[in-house]
This record gives C-alpha cells, structure tokens and sequence, in this order.
C-alpha cells in the first residue's frame, strides 16, 4: 500500500470550504477513477485555502506500473477534468517535476 499527500486550492483565494465540501471532492474522485488507478481509499480535510487528501494506492506488482505520485495526479487531473464541481470549485493540479515519485509512503 502506498499514500500520498495532495490538496486542492479554491478558485478564490480566500474562499473557505464549503460544509460537505470535502465529501464532494472524495465522491468526483471516485467517480472518475478507473481500475488500474489501484486506489482503495481517499480521505479529506478542509483548511483554510485548500482541500487536503490522503490517497491510498495498491503497489503496482509490475516494476513498469506508474509509481503512486503519478496515479494520484493523473487521477486527480483527469477528475478535475470531468467534474464540473471540481473545475468550477478548484485549481488544476500543478504539472508533476522530475524526481517527484518519492513523495509516496509506502506501508506494511
């Protein structure tokens, strides 16, 4: 199992989760994920100016399979895409840098 830390930030800068905010972002994210994603689990908190989120994802059994950061982006993208909620609500998700893999945890 592999987690991975990401957020969301509102539109507006200021702009405060609304209640039920953060089971709407979970609910786009599983709407629109897909079987080889390997997620099992997502959960949200709102801050102030963000959404965070906990992914977990199964390890890849192929040495080739995207590494979990990448799942977790490419997901997150392509619900953000989709989801009319998410797109109106929230930035896009910046590119992934070189070398970003690491930020996944891996656990027993």
């Amino acid at each position: 199992m592999e987690i991975v830390y990401a957020g969301l930030t509102p539109r507006q800068p200021d702009e405060a989760v609304r209640p039920g905010g953060e089971a709407e972002v979970v609910d786009a994210l599983w709407a629109h994920c897909r079987p080889g994603d390997g997620l099992q689990h997502v959960s949200a908190r709102s801050e102030p100016g963000r959404v965070d989120l906990l992914l977990y994802f199964l390890t890849p059994s192929s040495p080739d399979a995207p590494g979990a950061v990448q799942r977790a982006h490419t997901l997150i993208a392509r619900s953000h895409q989709a989801s009319s909620l998410l797109h109106r609500r929230y930035l896009p998700p910046e590119p992934l840098t070189a070398g970003a893999e690491p930020a996944a945890r891996r656990t027993a």
